[in-house]
């Protein structure tokens, strides 16, 4: 459940600075070291750069069943060209930090970063990267019963009012069964 919710903190932080397209990491030459290790800090208090640890081994084990499957006689002879390649290739996981780092230093002074650093790496920053994407997401499902409630109680109460105002300047209201029920969106 843990690895999910930090999934989904991801996923969501991810979105947002895809969102932030307009932040381009060539500036980041200008990011001063302490900026940079701000950065650093504030990607590993999110647990951001325990996922980058998963991308290697997910694709090695992608690359591998690719492999078994054209040549299905030589599974451990794949099974080791992959490994080593990996391992050859692990370093460059740094690269990606580096760049994790220069981009939210792009978007965040360093005083910011610290801040998100020290409120993500203490008790309540840790249970709210564990929690809330469950928060957030029963509140979602909160939101969307609300949503069909007053979709079906506007419907119906506007459906009242109408047939009472037609009443009143003389024509015949409609059945609220023949009007169908307004979904929430």
């Amino acid at each position: 459940m843990k690895t999910k919710s930090r999934f989904g903190l991801s996923v969501a932080i991810a979105a947002t600075i895809m969102g932030l397209g307009a932040f381009s990491v060539a500036s980041a030459q200008d990011i001063s070291p302490e900026h940079e290790a701000a950065a650093k800090a504030a990607l590993q208090a999110l647990g951001i750069n325990n996922q980058f640890d998963e991308i290697l081994p997910n694709q090695a084990d992608l690359v591998q069943s690719q492999l078994t499957q054209v040549y299905p006689n030589y599974h451990s002879l794949i099974d080791e060209v992959v490994t080593d390649t990996a391992i050859a290739l692990a370093p460059r996981r740094a690269d990606l930090e580096k760049e994790g780092a220069q981009i939210y230093a792009n978007i965040f002074t360093a005083e910011e970063l610290n801040q998100l650093a020290e409120f993500y790496s203490s008790d309540v920053g840790k249970k709210f990267i564990q929690y809330g994407p469950i928060a957030a997401r029963e509140l979602g499902q909160a939101g969307d019963i609300w949503a069909r409630g007053i979709a079906r109680d506007l419907s119906q109460q506007a459906q009242q009012e109408l047939n009472r105002r037609i009443e009143a300047d003389g024509g015949t209201p409609v059945e609220a069964t023949e009007i169908p029920a307004v979904p929430a969106q």
